[in-house]
């Protein structure tokens, strides 16, 4: 076919009789040879075209937000289910009423349990209230008995001072008629002398002997009034004594009521407490019956139906689709490919149902895709061992299309360096990942 023997195939057929030799003409060789240089240069100019490195992943739209996904929504109580009042598909704005239940447990079967717990906090507190009058009743008694001691034991130590002073004026007293005995005894003594001598009457001397004995009995008085005296002083004393141990022991006592009514006091506002806390918890409980809707957004999926079916404390009963969402992707990258994704990277997208034609290094050819940045990734693994990216729309690019729902499909390309074909081809060959790199500031790529 390239003529490089003399041994013609041409004489020995005819070429002519074929359509691709009729095609090509009757000198094939010459124009073989033209297509594959043609190829040839093509396929060299060919390696040094720019190629786009990207990482593919997998995700499925959702919410950019937390409160932006697909709500459950719990019974926080177990219940009974009595009543619905909306269906799946319905919208619904916060707070509605979506469900009715009724009470399973039999500690709160009483329909007037909030009720009577009021009343009985009312009770419980009119009570505190007694108990701190006769706390301030016994507080002003300690005080009327404390005067009264301080006024007792000043008359008591009065007393004693006074008999104190009697007993010195006694001793004084005693000291004087002993002096007076003294001398009505020396009187007599001498007059018993003149008497024997015969120089003083009788009657001198029987008046000597009633002065003696008049002394004698004074002085004996003196003695009975000091000790008197003294027996006053021990009574003041013991008096003063017993007035304080009196008053010690009523105190003691008054204090003692004090003490129980106090912790009569704070036991009844322990009880309160503990009322006052049952009271709102039945409160809240009874404001459980009725399920709200914690925002707005469509009914989706109803975990449970029926009437008379029993609910768990915690139990998903529907779902809720907010009305308003940020559509974001979340996608899952493998270990390998996390270091080369950062908060920023270019992504796009082919979402499922919606047509695309995409070339792999070349986005900017692509038709039916649409442009994504990386706002979160993980630090921290998956149980598959997968790392999730949260890619949000790129404001500089096309709107995502408003047909999307949330749990749709999406399939992610990152877009990260761009390199000669041949380079990428050597890495592929060479088992190299991509080019690690960082998005530049102005949203060109830069090297690391």
């Amino acid at each position: 076919m390239l003529n490089l023997s003399d041994n013609r195939v041409g004489t020995k057929i005819s070429l002519s009789k074929y359509k691709a030799f009729r095609i090509i003409g009757l000198a094939p060789g010459k124009k073989i040879g033209r297509v594959l240089l043609f190829f040839f240069i093509l396929s060299i100019i060919t390696l040094f075209l720019p190629w786009t490195q990207n990482i593919r992943a997998k995700g499925y739209l959702t919410g950019l937000k937390p409160d932006q996904r697909p709500q459950a929504v719990h019974s926080v109580i177990a219940g009974r289910i009595e009543n619905w009042f909306v269906q799946e598909g319905d919208y619904v704005s916060r707070g509605d009423t979506i469900l009715h239940i009724s009470e399973v447990k039999e500690e709160y079967f009483d329909s007037l349990l909030v009720s009577r717990t009021a009343a009985q906090v009312g009770a419980k507190e009119e009570a505190i209230s007694s108990y701190r009058m006769k706390v301030e009743a016994l507080n002003r008694q300690i005080e009327a008995l404390d005067k009264t001691r301080v006024n007792k034991l000043a008359q008591a130590e009065n007393k004693l001072i006074q008999v104190r002073l009697k007993v010195q004026t006694d001793s004084i007293e005693i000291e004087a008629a002993q002096t007076r005995l003294q001398i009505a005894l020396d009187q007599y003594n001498r007059a018993k002398s003149l008497l024997q001598e015969g120089l003083q009457d009788l009657n001198e001397f029987e008046r000597r002997k009633n002065n003696y004995q008049e002394a004698q009995a004074r002085f004996v008085s003196a003695e009975n009034q000091l000790l008197s005296s003294r027996n006053q002083v021990a009574n003041a004393e013991i008096e003063l004594f017993s007035i304080e141990n009196e008053f010690q022991e009523k105190l003691a006592k008054t204090r003692s009521d004090l003490y129980n009514s106090l912790t009569s006091l704070y036991m009844a506002e322990g009880e309160l407490n503990k009322l006052q806390n049952s009271l709102a918890n039945y409160t809240w409980r009874s404001g459980l019956y009725y399920i709200l809707a914690p925002q707005s957004g469509y009914v989706t999926r109803a975990a449970k139906t029926g009437i008379g079916q029993l609910i768990k404390e915690g139990e998903e009963i529907l779902s809720i689709m907010p009305d308003s969402i940020d559509l974001a992707v979340e996608m899952y990258v493998r270990p390998i490919d996390l270091p080369l994704i950062h908060p920023g990277n270019k992504v796009r997208f082919l979402f499922d149902g919606w047509p695309a034609v995409f070339f792999s290094g070349w986005p900017d050819l692509s038709f039916g895709t649409f442009g994504g940045e990386v706002v979160v990734i993980d630090n921290f693994a998956t149980p598959d061992g997968m790392f999730r990216v949260l890619v949000s729309p790129d404001p500089n690019d096309v709107s995502w299309p408003s047909a999307l729902r949330v749990g749709s499909g999406a399939q992610g390309i990152a877009l990260l360096n761009e390199v000669p074909i041949w380079y990428e081809i050597w890495r592929i060959l060479s088992g190299f990942p991509p080019d690690y790199y960082f998005p530049g500031k102005n949203g060109s790529s830069t090297k690391e």
